[in-house]
């Protein structure tokens, strides 16, 4: 048997045994109640913690690089003491 039929079967046979789990889990209320409690407190708990996780790792990486040195001829900002003003174009 090749592999690519290999994968198609357990494809099938995982998406079949998912469909039965659901129409059990469907058709028995205490099992219902419990599938959509199990739902409702990952998406109220995770995805908000996976958003914050996110968002810090965007924050951080929009952040200017330090190490990085400006091309050579391009203008540098040269921040002035404290109480100058603006930091001005060398």
């Amino acid at each position: 048997m090749r592999e690519e039929t290999a994968r198609t079967i357990a494809n099938v046979a995982i998406g079949a045994a998912a469909l039965g789990a659901a129409v059990v889990i469907l058709r028995v209320p205490a099992l219902r109640r419990l599938a959509f409690g199990l739902a409702r407190t990952a998406i109220t708990s995770a995805v908000p913690a996976w958003l914050g996780h996110e968002i810090q790792q965007a924050w951080a990486g929009s952040a200017p690089r330090r190490d990085a040195a400006a091309p050579v001829g391009e203008p540098t900002l040269v921040p002035d003491p404290p109480g100058a003003g603006e930091p001005t174009l060398t």
